[in-house]
């Protein structure tokens, strides 16, 4: 018997939910079973969600032009300057020098991560949440410790339960606005009382994620930074969601540091970022033309995207068995199980793949203390589709 090599501790210990669950689906589709996935929030993966035109052809002038060489480190000049502008339109001054661009948010959080965190250090998130802010913690020694969403007032923060777990080692409250999975859209109160708390904790700075601030339904997301006077803030946002082009892994990370904390730290990024080269440089072109050509066309997709949601949220209502906070933001729904004999929300969402073929995600892979007894889906297929997929989950649940 050939003898294994030993994999690393935290390269075993890397769960990712919303793709881990598409293992059985891949394998149930290789059988000729047609799957309907309501699993990962790619909406270019639906109908009615194209990438804008112009934003597409702004790639294509990078490729046709040959304009496909390294670009300099922390992003395009012209594309740092967009940004930069796009934030102080959210009410700070952000200058080009404050934002760096990544390979998508997932890499600005492993840079993060790598210049903020050493052994014993905390992460403070939001339970539910996305998945690399339990993941990714870890493999640099440090942990993250969940606080607490309210499962009965459309997922609000906690505030009491974060108070509990603020400490000196926390360097990191993380804020996603709007969240995922959950969509709630945290006011800008809410935002002050967050910043209250960190402003007790010289050491700790705000992640704010706000890939999703372009798809909010309520009228009350604002930018973290924004309102901050002092605590330092991380934005992190890009092109995936509120542009539809999730496959061309562009985002970015603006730095609010009104009284200079970070300045040790942000060396550290820099040279993490020059280690790695460059974020693709045609898709950075692409991105560009999204930010300052006419963002008319977003009307029609967000338009979109909240009828099906309300059509989601009709539907779970007429479904004995489950119900559902109304989102506020994003493209999810994060679903209560109600089953008092639920032993496992894996295991209900893989039979329900297995017997119906639908597939979703279980809200424990988005936190296993806050997020069990939930799946989470996405509500970007057209409703026809939607509907088959309602009745699929109704005949899973009632016979």
């Amino acid at each position: 018997m050939v003898e294994q090599v030993d994999v690393s501790e935290r390269a075993a210990a890397i769960e990712y939910a919303i793709r881990d669950v598409v293992i059985p689906a891949i394998e149930l589709e290789k059988q000729g079973h047609e799957i309907i996935r309501l699993n990962i929030g790619d909406p270019l993966a639906y109908e009615g969600f194209p990438t804008p035109d112009h934003m597409v052809a702004a790639y294509k002038q990078a490729l046709d032009s040959q304009n496909n060489g390294y670009g300099p480190s922390y992003g395009l000049p012209a594309l740092r300057q967009a940004i930069a502008s796009a934030e102080t339109g959210k009410g700070w001054p952000c200058s080009d020098d404050d934002v760096y661009v990544t390979h998508g948010v997932t890499e600005a959080l492993q840079i993060i991560f790598a210049a903020f965190l050493d052994e014993g250090a905390k992460v403070l998130a939001p339970g539910p949440h996305y998945p690399p802010y339990m993941a990714y913690p870890q493999m640099y020694g440090a942990t993250t410790v969940e606080y607490r969403l309210d499962p009965t007032d459309s997922w609000r923060i906690d505030f009491d339960d974060i108070r509990t777990k603020m400490d000196d080692s926390v360097r990191l409250l993380v804020l996603i606005n709007p969240n995922n999975p959950t969509g709630n859209v945290a006011t800008p109160a809410e935002i002050d009382a967050l910043l209250d708390i960190a402003s007790e904790y010289p050491r700790c700075t705000i992640i704010a994620d706000e890939i999703y601030d372009g798809l909010d339904f309520t009228g009350q997301q604002c930018s973290v930074a924004s309102r901050s006077n002092s605590v330092p803030v991380i934005v992190l946002n890009g092109v995936s969601k509120v542009y539809f082009a999730p496959g061309w892994r562009i985002g970015y990370m603006a730095w609010h540091d009104p009284d200079g904390r970070l300045n040790l730290v942000r060396d550290g990024v820099e040279r993490l970022l020059r280690s790695r080269l460059c974020a693709s440089t045609p898709a950075q072109n692409g991105y560009l033309a999204g930010l300052i050509d006419n963002h008319g066309w977003l009307d029609g997709h967000r338009s979109r995207i909240k009828e099906r949601l309300e059509y989601c949220m009709t539907r779970i209502g007429e479904i004995n068995g489950l119900e559902c906070e109304a989102p506020s933001g994003a493209f999810y729904l994060f679903v209560r199980i109600k089953d008092e004999s639920l032993a496992s929300d894996k295991q209900w969402v893989l039979d329900l793949l297995h017997q119906h073929h639908v597939l979703v995600v279980h809200g424990s892979g988005f936190s296993p203390e806050f997020g069990a007894g939930h799946f989470r889906m996405v509500c970007l297929p057209p409703v026809e589709v939607l509907s088959e997929a309602f009745d699929r989950i109704d005949k899973f649940i009632n016979g």
